[in-house]
């Protein structure tokens, strides 16, 4: 049998929603410092699944098609702010990240980050070469 020690796995269980919180935190502390700073107050949320008005809004067919999301004003707007506006935040979908994590070759580590980077950097018109480079370097700095 391959995968290492299966006794390891006998009393595993999956990741709660503070073990996400976790993992989300240490990815963005691992983001190099430029990137943080542009996120000066983002929350960092975890749930199970995005709620009903999300899914819908998002055009979402089921509750696993959203990984993560992000909601506030982004750089472009940093000047439009309304009374009373909530904060910038990130939510990160517990259940559909360790569905897609089950399903692909990779992390669950490299899955967090890359799904607060791209949700972050997309809100602030980043390119996806941008956000290939910040994962590279938060990824050189865990190692």
């Amino acid at each position: 049998m391959s995968g290492g020690d299966p006794g390891r796995w006998a009393e595993a269980k999956a990741p709660s929603l503070a073990e996400i919180e976790a993992l989300a935190d240490a990815a963005f502390a691992a983001l190099p410092e430029e990137f943080r700073a542009l996120c000066a107050g983002v929350r960092i949320h975890v749930d199970d699944f995005p709620d009903d008005e999300t899914l819908t809004e998002m055009g979402c067919e089921s509750e696993f098609g959203l990984l993560g999301l992000f909601r506030g004003v982004g750089l472009a707007q940093a000047g439009e702010v309304a009374t009373g506006q909530m904060p910038n935040a990130v939510w990160l979908y517990r259940r559909p990240l360790l569905d897609y994590w089950a399903e692909h070759d990779e992390t669950l580590g490299h899955l967090v980050t890359h799904v607060l980077v791209h949700e972050i950097g997309h809100h602030f018109g980043l390119s996806d070469d941008d956000m290939a480079g910040i994962e590279a370097a938060a990824d050189a700095i865990e190692s």
